[in-house]
């Protein structure tokens, strides 16, 4: 059997005639194709309108890395970072041989039955050939495939519903020759995914290798609107990893708005707001564009090498007023933390799911009805909305051309006497906004007021809608 015989084959004709429409749109708005985090389009921004966050609170998440079914994934990867080096690097002179091979779905379940009761949302890699170990879509070495089965059915039922399933490239270590399926002979930085061999690749390697990723765990049973690169992979290639994220996701899943994790700043004023990117064709029936997703801090729940952990008050101090989180918060952008799941399990020791518990408890006792627990995709969603919705004054109220739809999509403007109960026109009808009294009730189809504006929560529609402000 042709091992890449199930994965989609691109070629140079048909990843243009894909591309198209998104390579005219950036060069219109004159950046170059392959200008790292080109915008693309946007609308003028809006007179007298102001969009906020989803119902006026700050998106916070966990970005889980290193995760899969089964594997213990750094156990296995250890050894061969250290070849790849070819042992000149202090880093993977570890005891790994006395590492658990497994991080059993006992665990998993539990955290995923925490992160239900308590509404933590965010992003959850499944590596799809862990460390070379096996496929997650055919069979894992040293596990039977019933187990197989169950662990897929755990991430299905458990683990999806608050959390983003991405691929994590295809192995996390060594680079996957797609012609045969099997790792490149060569164990070197050259031939890793965490290091020198995406640096400048084509737009169209880049997209295969993406694709093959995602195809895996589609083969899987499992449904992505992302992906995360390992380690420096993409780092030498931005322009490439967002246009082969943005073909490759909708290519293989038909995701109307892809989105990669690529970057952390756990210091500094940089912003970590995501960065949406590529946009193209906001007026036509083909709207495209790709979110790159940032984190804020780094992980300080025990490393993806089960390191002694930097501890909860990295995130949030004892007195909720200090650490990374509450600097984000404060600053009014999204607070989306970093882990490895290797190092939330720590061997055994759940060293990682410990601070978690922590840091979740510490969110919620002093700023419950400040954030919003949301997956990735739902931020992506809410920054691709507001950039690029094209919002008009119109008489009575303003008009809004939305490219993609959106829920909770909330604005404000300016209060005045005697204000009336917006209503959303859409699709011929009329939907009057209900007001709350209470700022925390905020949510889609209603209204709060306080003196100096008004804020409004709808779902948005795509396309054309009208929210009138006033008679």
């Amino acid at each position: 059997m042709n091992p890449s015989a199930d994965f989609p084959r691109w070629n140079r004709r048909d990843f243009l005639a894909r591309t198209a429409t998104a390579t005219a749109a950036v060069a219109a708005g004159a950046a170059p194709r392959l200008s790292a985090q080109a915008r693309g389009e946007r609308p003028p921004a809006p007179d007298g309108l102001t969009v906020l966050h989803p119902r006026d609170r700050i998106p916070v998440g966990i970005i889980i890395d290193d995760s899969t079914c089964l594997v213990n994934l750094n156990r296995f990867a250890m050894p061969q970072f250290n070849d790849a080096w070819q042992g000149r690097n202090a880093s993977y002179h570890r005891a790994w041989k006395t590492w658990p091979a497994e991080i059993p779905d006992a665990f998993v379940r539990r955290f995923a039955e925490w992160a239900l009761d308590r509404g933590v949302k965010g992003k959850y890699s499944i590596v799809p050939y862990p460390a070379c170990v096996g496929r997650v879509d055919r069979f894992l070495p040293g596990w039977t495939q019933a187990e197989l089965a169950d662990s897929l059915r755990l991430v299905r039922e458990l683990i999806t519903p608050n959390w983003d399933i991405h691929p994590e490239m295809v192995t996390h270590t060594r680079v996957i020759d797609l012609r045969t399926g099997q790792p490149c002979p060569e164990c070197s930085l050259r031939y890793m995914e965490n290091w020198e061999w995406s640096a400048g690749i084509s737009v169209d390697k880049m997209t295969a290798y993406l694709a093959y990723a995602l195809q895996i765990l589609k083969n899987a049973g499992l449904t992505c609107e992302g992906l995360t690169t390992p380690g420096g992979f993409g780092s030498r290639a931005r322009p490439q990893l967002a246009q082969g994220t943005l073909d490759a996701v909708r290519s293989v899943f038909g995701a109307e708005i892809p989105h990669y994790f690529r970057d952390a700043y756990s210091s500094g004023r940089q912003s970590v707001a995501p960065r949406v990117e590529l946009a193209s064709g906001l007026d036509g029936n083909d709207p495209r564009c790709v979110v790159s997703i940032v984190a804020c801090t780094g992980d300080w729940t025990g490393g993806w090498n089960c390191v002694s952990p930097g501890g909860v008050d990295r995130f949030i101090t004892p007195d909720l007023q200090g650490g990374r989180v509450v600097e984000i918060l404060n600053r009014n952008e999204p607070a989306l933390m970093l882990c490895h799941w290797t190092g939330v399990y720590w061997n055994g020791q759940e060293l990682g799911f410990t601070i978690w518990r922590e840091v979740e408890r510490r969110l919620r006792a002093g700023y419950a009805d400040r954030i919003l627990w949301m997956k990735l995709a739902e931020v992506a969603r809410y920054w691709a909305a507001r950039e690029l919705t094209r919002i008009t004054n119109v008489p009575g109220g303003f008009e809004l051309r939305a490219p993609f739809a959106c829920p909770a999509f909330t604005v404000a403007w300016a209060a005045r006497a005697n204000v009336r109960p917006p209503v959303l026109e859409a699709g011929g009808q009329r939907v009057p906004l209900r007001e709350t009294t209470n700022k925390k009730d905020l949510a889609p189809g209603r209204w709060w007021r306080d003196q100096d504006r008004v804020l409004a929560c709808f779902d948005l529609p795509q396309g054309r809608s009208r929210l009138r402000t006033s008679a």
